[in-house]
């Protein structure tokens, strides 16, 4: 029979062999924009501090919400220094070794108020948890889709410079057979270099996307990328400005300073406290037994306790006015980019409709002028460069627009992405 630390050997060894089979097919699979999403907000370290935060929060409304430790004194009274008793803890009938226990009683409203200045504290931590969540959803859609614009770009120019290539060669070749000019053959070559000189900033740019979505979702740089969702449909987010995060985690602030104006509310009701304290005297005289009660004297009041109300209150009016103001400032924004948004799908549609179709027989009709011998090259790369401006062009408003998509789609956290309180 073998052995089951040999067993185990290679039961490890077969599941790293699986695991090296299985990591690089994951690799290859396609990226699609949800997925990267989902990855991101998983390997979050900012979100497990805003976790944290919440059961911090939570953890200190429990502890608000009890009476504070009693108090153990110990203590040692009327211990003569002088005559012939003294030191003598037995003989002098004062002398006392006491023990007393103390406790600070404050009303079940203010616990309950200290408590409930905690929760709000853990509700707004959660609201911030989700605004983070928003945020982070939209850095890594917006990464998604600057590295598929940055793919695109890099192949178009890629196209272009094979299309170059093959015009450097044919004017090449018409030029040793005495067919065509020197200044073409010079004209194909210097569009080829510039091409091949916007090559390098392009793989510069696309390294740089590609390593920039690898931060956030911990894949690697060069994982594919799947299809776009379609961005003309429209955002879910929209029509759900009162769900919005960062409006909900003001909210939460106000409710944290409510609860605080209460806390100091209940302030007002000074803290009673209680105490019991045994003595015991020598064996010839009898023990004693001592109940105390304390109160604080709150002297100033008005000036004091009061203030400090008036102050928490001052508090909740200042951040209602600016949730107020932000509010406002914030359905603006979003009213703006769905406007934009809007607008950018009419672009395309007609930059797609009306503008590509006419630089496309631009092209056609030049490279036929110039075959035909009634027009030079010249026209042929002009025609070329502004085909492929047109095409960038179209990239970039691509880009743009669905960057607004991102902004409207990511308004509010994801619940798919398993985003838990």
């Amino acid at each position: 029979m073998e052995h089951p630390s040999l067993f185990l050997a290679r039961a490890v060894l077969a599941f790293a062999g699986l695991l090296a089979l299985v990591t690089p097919a994951a690799a290859d699979e396609p990226l699609s924009l949800s997925a990267a999403v989902s990855a991101a907000v998983a390997r979050s370290r900012s979100l497990d501090a805003s976790t944290a935060a919440v059961q911090g929060a939570r953890e200190m409304a429990v502890a608000a919400a009890q009476r504070p430790d009693p108090v153990l004194r110990l203590s040692l009274d009327n211990l003569p220094v002088e005559g012939p008793d003294r030191f003598s803890t037995t003989r002098d009938f004062m002398t006392m070794r006491s023990i007393a226990l103390m406790q600070t009683l404050p009303g079940a409203d203010k616990r309950r108020a200290r408590g409930e200045r905690y929760e709000r504290e853990a509700e707004a931590a959660l609201s911030e948890r989700m605004q983070r969540v928003a945020l982070l959803q939209t850095e890594v859609a917006q990464a998604w889709l600057e590295r598929r614009m940055q793919e695109q770009r890099w192949a178009l120019l890629q196209a272009q410079i094979s299309e170059a290539r093959v015009l450097v060669q044919t004017t090449e070749a018409a030029l040793r057979g005495g067919r065509g000019s020197t200044a073409d053959a010079l004209n194909a070559r210097e569009a080829l270099a510039q091409l091949e000189q916007g090559l390098i900033g392009a793989q510069a740019e696309r390294a740089n996307a590609r390593l920039t979505l690898a931060r956030f979702t911990g894949g690697p740089p060069d994982q594919p990328l799947a299809d776009p969702p379609p961005f003309r449909q429209s955002p879910a987010a929209i029509g759900l400005m009162d769900q919005l995060p960062d409006l909900a985690a003001l909210q939460a602030r106000e409710a944290v300073a409510r609860a605080e104006a209460e806390v100091a509310r209940q302030e007002l009701q000074p803290d009673w406290s209680a105490e019991i304290m045994f003595s015991q005297r020598g064996s010839q005289f009898s023990n004693m037994v001592s109940v105390g009660v304390s109160v604080p004297l709150q002297w100033d009041r008005p000036q004091r306790q009061q203030r400090e109300l008036a102050a928490r209150l001052a508090r909740v009016n200042e951040l209602e006015a600016e949730r107020e103001e932000q509010t406002r400032a914030r359905v603006l924004q979003v009213q703006r980019w769905q406007q934009d948004w809007r607008a950018g799908q009419d672009r395309l549609a007609y930059l797609d409709a009306q503008r590509q179709p006419l630089a496309t027989q631009r092209v056609g009709v030049a490279l036929a002028a110039y075959r035909g011998g009634r027009e030079g090259l010249g026209a042929v790369l002009q025609a070329r460069r502004d085909a492929l401006n047109l095409a960038l062009e179209r990239l970039a408003l691509e880009r743009d627009t669905a960057g607004l998509w991102a902004q409207l789609e990511y308004l509010i956290p994801d619940r798919s992405t398993g985003v838990k309180p």
